[in-house]
């Protein structure tokens, strides 16, 4: 499965690192196939390898999570689930956008297309995502830690006759950190294997060579596509506010045209995480 990215400087030197909505998937539900009751957690563990099982485990306490999300959503006006869903949505609104993008980068996914403004090195744009890899493998890997640790020390809040909150967000968090780093590690093996890299040139002046390499790509682990019409919006933006960055006229635009998540792109105009 191949993974549509974009890439732009969003302000200064931040840049937004994005994959595009796939409303083929985002339509089936995530969890499906995973085990409903541990009776099944454990018969469908049992024959299968130790890593298989930790991906099980995490499946499995993924949906109950996403199950009891859904009753505090449902929830009626006024009642406490419904201000601890409200809680919920103010905590996640501070998730990092970058946390949130490596998330998206799936094991099932075996290559990817990023497409940026022409006007960016190739190089440069290839390097950035490297760094972001790298950096998030880092960064996901102690937090991963750090919230496990604290995984007892909530559940004991559990005595307390009200609603386990800081228990469900670090479990929250642990699984979040879990999928992230696998992400950042799954988005170092397609970007560091340089010989298998593709820049697609968008003009009319491709060469044979460039064409042939094109109709190949379906091959490659990186597609780097550079943009034309995204750096006319880029720059076009640039143009109503040198200082600021883009407005958020052209950051919604350019989310419509490319099927982005609004949400998570506004979020990397303040987004430090990984310059």
């Amino acid at each position: 499965m191949r993974a549509k990215l974009v890439v732009f400087p969003i302000r200064g030197r931040n840049w937004c690192f994005t994959r595009t909505i796939d409303h083929s998937i985002s339509a089936t539900p995530v969890f499906s196939q995973s085990p409903s009751t541990l009776k099944d957690f454990w018969k469908n563990a049992a024959t299968k390898p130790l890593n298989a099982k930790a991906e099980l485990l995490v499946d499995f306490i993924a949906n109950k999570m996403n199950k009891a999300w859904t009753g505090l959503e449902k929830a009626q006006e006024g009642s406490l689930k419904k201000k601890t869903h409200g809680l919920g949505l103010w905590l996640l609104s501070r998730v990092p956008p970058s946390e949130m993008f490596l998330k998206s980068i799936s094991k099932e996914i075996t290559g990817v297309e990023v497409i940026y403004p022409s006007s960016l090195n190739a190089q440069l744009v290839r390097r950035r995502l490297r760094h972001i890899a790298l950096r998030g493998s880092i960064i996901h890997r102690k937090y991963l830690y750090g919230s496990v640790s604290l995984i007892p020390l909530t559940a004991a809040l559990c005595i307390l006759p009200l609603p386990n909150v800081p228990f469900f967000w670090v479990l929250f968090r642990t699984y979040s950190h879990w999928r992230a780093l696998q992400g950042s590690e799954k988005l170092i093996e397609l970007v560091s294997n340089s010989s298998k890299t593709l820049q697609t040139p968008t003009d009319r002046k491709e060469t044979d060579s460039n064409r042939q390499s094109h109709h190949n790509s379906h091959d490659q682990n990186l597609v780097l596509r550079p943009c034309r019409e995204l750096d006319q919006l880029i720059h076009v933006g640039e143009d109503e506010d040198v200082h600021k960055g883009l407005s958020r006229h052209t950051i919604m635009k350019i989310c419509k045209i490319y099927s982005l998540n609004t949400t998570d792109v506004i979020k990397y105009e303040k987004d430090k995480s990984y310059i």
